[in-house]
């Protein structure tokens, strides 16, 4: 029987891991997490705030790009990080691209889930409104691609998962947050079959889009992130894309700006992508089978594993 977790010991996450692992990455340095990339994972690093999230931006564009009435292709984009959204609204206006005209798709890749169904979108938490209000209500109205290719998730998940056969989706961003999840694909509740040991790759990439419980380490940093620290503000479950959708992405990108995860996270999940040591107590490990998939870090958010008191 593995280790309770010293976080949350009803649930599993990353501290359940064998010691040797944790060690391996807390070890790593900058030029090691470059030297992991390998056929079908890269590793990315940039230099500045400006060129991390311009290049997050135009992964849009380069998306859309490809789109046309008779194939239409869509990204699918997170709300942690936002600040690629604003520059996305901007490349379309004055690039002048026609989105409605090209077919073009966006997936919402999760939404908070409150009293039963997803979260109004004039909740202030809102996600799909987040994206409204920072991208798609900022592109002039003839370019903007019809509501009906704006997918968010809802309670009935399936016209959301259907979604991504019926459009190519050249790319699935991501953040990665402290419990080391995509979206809100956080580990599972350490109980039932489930009680002695996390669930096997294989079953957990089995998983589409549904509602999920929140581990505690998601609320905490939503809170810190989010809701100014008040925790008893944040709701619990979400709905999240699951990995069954996100293996339909072309490619998986996942931006590092060192906001919502720390300089041990980014290390361990860069390490066990590299080494394909999968294990669904962190999530984000799980990527070691999708066949492409980028790491982006923003180079100062790095830091160091080193101890040092404050």
């Amino acid at each position: 029987m593995r280790r309770l977790s010293s976080v949350a010991p009803d649930w599993w996450d990353y501290t359940t891991l064998d010691d040797a692992i944790l060690a391996d990455a807390a070890k790593l340095e900058a030029k090691d997490l470059l030297a992991l990339s390998r056929p079908g994972f890269r590793v990315v690093f940039y230099d500045t705030l400006e060129d991390f999230y311009l290049a997050e931006a135009l992964e849009y564009i380069a998306a859309w790009g490809q789109s046309t009435p008779d194939s239409p292709v869509g990204i699918c984009g997170p709300i942690g990080p936002t600040e690629q959204l604003p520059l996305v609204a901007r490349l379309v206006n004055e690039l002048d691209l026609d989105l409605r005209k090209k077919g073009a798709h966006f997936w919402g890749m999760d939404e908070w889930f409150l009293d039963g169904r997803e979260a109004p979108v004039d909740h202030p938490l809102s996600f799909a409104r987040a994206d409204l209000e920072l991208c798609f209500n900022r592109i002039k109205p003839e370019l903007a691609m019809p509501r009906e290719n704006l997918h968010f998730p809802a309670k009935d998940t399936r016209a959301y998962s259907a979604s991504y056969d019926a459009v190519r989706c050249a790319v699935m961003q991501g953040g990665q947050g402290e419990v080391k999840h995509w979206a809100f694909n956080d580990p599972p509740k350490r109980e039932g079959k489930y009680r002695d040991a996390p669930p096997a790759p294989e079953e957990y990439r089995k998983l589409g889009a549904r509602v999920v419980d929140l581990h505690p380490m998601t609320v905490i940093q939503n809170a810190r992130t989010s809701g100014g620290g008040n925790v008893s503000l944040v709701p619990t479950q979400a709905l999240s894309v699951g990995p069954r959708e996100t293996w339909k992405a072309e490619k998986v990108s996942i931006w590092h700006a060192g906001t919502h995860d720390n300089p041990f996270g980014m290390r361990l999940t860069t390490l066990m992508i590299s080494k394909r040591l999968p294990d669904s107590a962190v999530p984000m490990s799980l990527l070691a089978d999708h066949p492409n998939v980028q790491f982006n870090f923003y180079r100062p958010a790095i830091g160091s594993c080193q101890a040092e008191m404050h």
